[in-house]
């Protein structure tokens, strides 16, 4: 039984972990879209 919860905390975290990067890099990809932009306006 403990084996199970512990396997089930480690795969949530490691779930978490990786929508984290993603978020971060899709951050990183509109802010870079949005310098463009604003380059291009100047």
């Amino acid at each position: 039984m403990a084996k199970k919860i512990i396997t089930a905390l480690l795969l949530t975290g490691s779930l978490m972990v990786a929508a984290c990067n993603t978020v971060e890099g899709a951050g990183r990809d509109v802010q870079s879209a949005g310098k463009a932009v604003e380059d291009a306006a100047d």
